[in-house]
Order: structure tokens, then sequence, then C-alpha cells
């Protein structure tokens, strides 16, 4: 299945955007929904509440009075955190067997508001952020919903910054005015999801594109999510998305570091799950002596194109991807040569649809490259 984390702000409007997900077929995990189902009369979550924040926090008839939780709960970062330390766990818990019950072939929308406060956006597939500035959701919560206005300026302050939810967001919703259109989304999710179910990865014509100021943050994203499916392996941007101010695909590639091709192939099932679906076994055109083997798997989001190439870490041709990214950091001039070839190749190679003939053509300026890239590297090396 695919796991689409929905977050954003209280007040945000991330409600809206889950019915109408939902209304486009998706299955929904409502994480507000699970808390409030771990603390009702008679669970044992209900009677942690009581003994932390006082029998006050009850209503007459037993139920949790919310208003009074949160006036304590919100009212300093101890109690907050004395609160999750009861209720999460319990949500956890509950959250993965809802996810157990969807159909293998669901796209599982998880709506979780502290997605990143809990330093979760490499568990899913993709993020997507329902965003709406502080002064609309305040409005929102005291006019629409009846809240105090201090209880909610509270829990505004409490949960994560604009700047830190869009360090997490694959997509970014702005639901501060009009209810956004979400049709172009689901459609991404759809295809994602057959792509992952069927082992797919997304590929296209080799496009040329001027540099992309996002193309880091996107990376370092991307790259926690294939280190987290590997077990904590280090993962590098690598390729032309890697060199600020270089044009080129709208491809991130990376490469992840392996103890052997055993090991390698060991991960096949793991990356394939995460996303990222296996391509093959090949050999990096040599460049010296050495290894040259990889493994290579590729990206499932139609949305975001990537290439993974699982190399042993220090091998050549680990070596010669480090190496080469960081002399064309280095070199502007090789930077604008290389960037003025790829512009030329992607317009003579414009109908080809794998990118294969594209890159041969580049060879003979890479073969070119290989003393230069030795030489920049013999220079650091002194």
């Amino acid at each position: 299945m695919l796991r689409v984390g929905l977050t954003g702000g209280i007040g945000s409007g991330k409600s809206t955007v889950a019915k109408l997900l939902v209304e486009r077929g998706a299955v929904l995990v409502d994480a507000d929904k699970l808390a409030r189902e771990v603390l009702e009369p008679g669970t044992e979550g209900l009677a942690e509440v009581v003994q932390a924040f006082g029998g006050d926090v009850l209503n007459a008839d037993g139920t949790l009075d919310r208003a009074a939780l949160a006036a304590k709960a919100f009212a300093s970062e101890e109690a907050r955190q004395m609160l999750n330390g009861i209720t999460h766990p319990r949500i956890g818990a509950l959250t993965g067997q809802r996810m157990a019950e969807a159909p293998q072939d669901a796209v599982v929308v998880h709506d979780i508001p502290l997605l990143v406060e809990r330093d979760m956006a490499a568990f899913y597939h993709l993020v997507v952020v329902v965003h709406a500035d502080a002064g609309t959701r305040l409005e929102r919560l005291v006019g629409s919903r009846g809240m105090d206005r201090r209880d909610a300026e509270n829990r505004i302050a409490a949960q994560a910054t604009e700047e830190q939810r869009r360090a997490v967001a694959d997509v970014w919703l702005d639901n501060g005015g009009e209810i956004p259109d979400v049709t172009a989304l689901w459609d991404r999710l759809v295809a994602f999801e057959k792509n992952v179910r069927t082992q797919t990865y997304a590929s296209g014509a080799p496009v040329v594109v001027p540099y992309d100021e996002t193309w880091p943050a996107q990376a370092q994203r991307i790259a926690r999510r294939i280190s987290l499916a590997a077990g904590g392996r280090h993962v590098e941007h690598i390729g032309s998305t890697s060199v600020p101010g270089l044009a080129a695909k709208d491809v991130l590639d990376f490469q992840l570091a392996v103890e052997d091709m055993t090991a390698a192939d060991s991960l096949r099932e793991a990356l394939g799950q995460a996303g990222f679906p296996y391509a093959g076994p090949l050999v990096d055109t040599p460049r010296g002596e050495g290894e040259w083997d990889k493994r290579l798997h590729a990206g499932a989001d139609p949305g975001r194109r990537v290439h993974l190439h699982l190399r042993v870490e220090g091998a050549a041709n680990w070596r010669w991807a480090v190496d080469f990214r960081d002399w064309l950091r280095h070199d502007t001039a090789a930077r604008d040569e290389y960037a003025a070839l790829k512009l030329e190749l992607a317009g003579r190679f414009a109908a080809e649809t794998d990118g294969f003939a594209y890159s041969e053509a580049k060879e003979p300026w890479m073969v070119a490259a290989a003393a230069r890239v030795e030489a920049y590297r013999g220079g650091q090396a002194s």
C-alpha cells in the first residue's frame, strides 16, 4: 500500500483535505480519532490521564473533558510531554492496526498533526502539508470551533513552525483561502501506489531544466527515506542536481553505501516497498582501475523521479561519483561547459523515452573529463 502522511498546524484544514481524498478513494487513518479512542471511558489511557492531571479533567458522566485537559496539558512543555507519553504509544499501536487492515492496493492517508514534531516524515512514501498562516488558523479556532483564544494560541505555539513543515513537505497545499484542488495530487498518488505494488519505476525523456533551488531540500527528504529503508546506511546526493547552478534533468541521483553486492541484493525488497523498485544489476563505465559493479533502483513516484545507485563504499565507482560532483562544484568553467553539452544533447534526443542515447552521447566528454577529475582529486589530496 501507499502510505501518505497528511499534516499541518491546528486549524489549517487537514480534515477538509482528508475528506476530499477519501471521496476519491483513499483509506483514512485519523490520528485525532485514534487519540479519542485511547482516552474513552474504561481505557487504561484515560486512567493514566486522570492520575497525571487530576480528576477535574473528567465530566460528570466519566468522559474526558477535553477543554479542561487541554488547558492543563498545553500550559507547559513538561505537561504536554507528559500527555504525549501517555497517548502516543497507544495511538501508535492503533495506527499500525488500522493500516494493517487496509487493502494491499490502498492509498492510506494518515492524518497526523504531530508528524513533524515526532520526526516521522521518513516513514511515509509521501508527505502532504496543508498550510494556513497562524492568524487565519487562530480565527478559525476561535470563531468556528469556539475555542478559548489563549488556549488556541498555546496550541499553535506548541506546534512546528512553517519552516519546519516546509522541510518535510513533498506536497504543499495552501488552504488559507479557497479549498485546494486535490485532483492532480490524487492522480499522482494512484499512479505512485500502482508503481509500488507492481515494482515499476517512473521514467521519462531526458529534459534538461535550469537549476532548481529546492533540489537540495528534496534530496535531503528522500535520502532519509532511503537510509531508513536500508537500515540506516549512508546515502549521498550525487549527479547534476547536487551541483549548485548546474542545469540538469529533473532526476535526483543518490548512491547508497553497501558492504558488497550481496548486501545490495539483500536490500532489494525493503527499498522496493519504500518506493524505490529494483532496476537491475549494472556495471558503471570504468574510468580507471577498481570495482565498478553496482545495483540500480529507481523511484516509483511519478511526481519525483529518482535514480538510486547501490555501490560499495570506497570502491572506484563510489569515489568517482563523489569526485565528479565535487569537481563540478569547484570548477565553475567545467560546470558551465557540462551544462551547455547537456542542453544541446537534451534537444537532440528530446523524443527519447529512456535516456540511454542521451547518456551514450555524453560519453566522449566524460572520458575527457576523467583526467580533469583526477587532477582535481590530486590537488585536493595535496
